[in-house]
């Protein structure tokens, strides 16, 4: 099994979609690293060798942020909005949808689950 920058990589898949179960890696970033480390993108991943899963590593920590680093600026981002409190920040603070979407009858997930209202009794 490949793991890279400690994600473990599916034996099964081709390179290519293997990799992009890294965050911060997708299709088009996939192929450049690939093509930047001299790999054929239809290899399956067991079929790499340990030089090869050595140096798609280096060539994804050297060419973009990815795992760790990014979820701890994509974090600092967020909290830095709720720290100025700006509109965006103060919707992240609320849990409620940032990017202008309804919430009349949407937004479930973000939301939560219905609170019914209390029924008095007659």
């Amino acid at each position: 099994m490949a793991r890279i920058v400690g994600v473990d990589l599916p034996n099964a898949k081709r390179v290519e979609a293997g990799l992009q179960y890294i965050m911060g890696i997708g299709p088009a970033r996939a192929k450049k690293v690939l093509a930047k480390a001299g790999i054929n993108p239809d290899t399956r991943v067991h079929a790499l060798t340990d030089e090869q899963v050595n140096l798609l590593s280096v060539v994804v920590q050297n060419e973009c942020k990815v795992e760790g680093d990014l979820r701890r600026e994509v974090s600092s981002n967020i909290k830095r909005l709720m720290d100025i409190n700006c509109y965006r920040g103060q919707r992240h603070k609320k849990g409620l949808p940032v990017n202008g979407q309804r919430t009349k009858t949407n937004a479930r997930t973000r939301k939560g689950p219905r609170r019914s209202a209390i029924k008095k009794k007659t």
